[in-house]
């Protein structure tokens, strides 16, 4: 994989037009987190000094932007261990992976690291806009995708996680949430991601 470092936002714009339509489609909370772009063969990134600036001072933002580039490529290899993913033609794929979003953007900010910088990001969140949905939605899927991700382990061990983000569920996301927390109706684990998010909210 070619690794692209961008010196400047319109650069990586001009390289990846689609992360401005996913700029737009993101909570507002989270949208500073998009800082780059993964695909089949490249990896686009914003430059370290841009990171670095481009961080809030709300605690956990210069943590998490440290970590962009390491997200994106576990992003990378979430997608090439899904065939479905990686293996289908542009349309089929695409649907897919907004289908699948808050996996795709979950396993690979709580596998780098950048979910347990997050607490800030979700103050903000839950507080602006209106109540995320379960499994977050694609708005929400770049801040709060981790959150599941950090539940499924909490519960079920790093191993279920990792399954769970490597092997798409041939019956979809409510099918692979309800595998994923041992069977549990869906209902009683979204009461139970809603006390997490919570949690990690008014955390210490």
């Amino acid at each position: 994989m070619t690794v692209v470092i961008h010196d400047d936002p319109w650069s990586l714009l001009a390289a990846r037009p689609a992360l401005g339509v996913t700029w737009l489609a993101t909570a507002p909370a989270a949208r500073r987190y998009l800082a780059g772009w993964s695909g089949r063969d490249e990896l686009h990134v914003l430059a370290p000094s841009l990171l670095a600036r481009r961080a809030s001072n709300v605690p956990g933002s210069a943590q998490m932007l440290t970590l962009a580039p390491a997200s994106l490529y576990t992003r990378r290899v979430i997608v090439e261990c899904n065939h479905e993913l990686h293996a289908a033609r542009a349309p089929k794929r695409l649907t897919t992976s907004l289908r699948w979003a808050w996996m795709l953007e979950g396993g690979s900010r709580w596998f780098s690291g950048e979910t347990s910088h997050a607490r800030g990001a979700i103050i903000r969140r839950l507080r602006e806009g209106r109540r995320p949905s379960f499994p977050p939605g694609l708005r929400d899927a770049t801040l709060l995708g981790g959150t599941v991700i950090d539940l499924v382990v909490r519960e079920q061990g790093v191993e279920a996680a990792a399954q769970m983000v490597t092997r798409l569920h041939p019956q979809g996301p409510r099918a692979a949430l309800i595998k994923a927390f041992g069977g549990r109706p869906l209902v009683h684990t979204e009461g139970a991601w809603r006390s997490h998010l919570a949690r990690m909210a008014s955390a210490a």
